[in-house]
């Protein structure tokens, strides 16, 4: 199927790299925007949804998994983080993004001037695909209303799509990353509701395979523009005298 080919794969491989963002030098933490009280109902309602995903076994991926990964964070977050699914370490926590790529990933949080309990952390597909291997497009089709209705309930501000999977699949494209990232597109929910930004960029997974300085600066940018858009400061900078780690 086209859309099977053009779904990449980024569980791939396995590259050791412990300190890939410490070429970003953090500052004294400036404060961030007060969250809103947290919604009784919303919280309930993504309670609701992780039992629901839990209990699923709409495709082979619910046989096959230890464990669900319906995803976490903060039900009013202004982003929510989308990547492509779990891996092992996903798998065996039950927790999004714990692995080497959720290592990464938080180091960018904190580079942001935020937390990980700020923002929300999902996935397109729940269960983790055997070997990590890429999720199949029915595995997509049968598990992207969860995601839906995960983006409907906290409605952020802004959606991060981590990766070509997940960035094509919330836009309906077959465009590679690399002419998506660094830009914002609407994602709709509805035809009533106003859309949302999205910002494609590239998966921590893939920054892990192919380190440079010049894709850490690309995301490095798409995430300065993300904090442009919520009016947040930039909580660390870039140092371009500082060594950058090698594998």
């Amino acid at each position: 199927m086209k859309e099977e080919r053009n779904l990449r794969k980024v569980f791939d491989q396995h590259v050791k790299l412990e300190e890939f963002f410490t070429g970003f030098s953090v500052k004294s933490q400036k404060p961030v925007q007060p969250q809103q009280p947290q919604n009784n109902d919303i919280i309930a309602e993504l309670k609701q949804l992780a039992k629901e995903v839990d209990a699923c076994r709409k495709c082979v991926l619910g046989t096959t998994r230890t464990n669900a990964v319906p995803g976490e964070g903060n039900p009013n977050a202004d982003i929510v983080f989308v990547g492509e699914g779990p891996g092992a370490d996903e798998d065996a926590q039950g927790r999004p993004f714990v692995g080497r790529s959720g290592q990464l990933l938080d180091k960018i949080i904190i580079a942001m001037g935020l937390k990980r309990s700020d923002v929300y952390i999902c996935n397109i597909v729940k269960c983790r695909p055997p070997e990590n291997r890429e999720p199949r497009p029915e595995e997509i089709i049968s598990c992207l209303p969860f995601l839906k209705r995960q983006l409907s309930l906290i409605r952020p501000q802004v959606i991060v799509c981590l990766g070509a999977p997940a960035t094509r699949t919330l836009l309906e494209t077959n465009k590679p990353i690399g002419q998506l990232r660094g830009k914002f597109y609407d994602f709709n929910f509805d035809d009533f509701s106003p859309p949302i930004k999205l910002m494609p960029t590239f998966h921590p997974a893939y920054l892990l395979r192919n380190y440079s300085d010049e894709n850490r600066r690309k995301v490095w940018e798409d995430m300065k523009t993300v904090l442009a858009e919520l009016g947040l400061p930039v909580g660390a900078k870039h140092s371009e005298d500082r060594p950058v780690p090698k594998k």
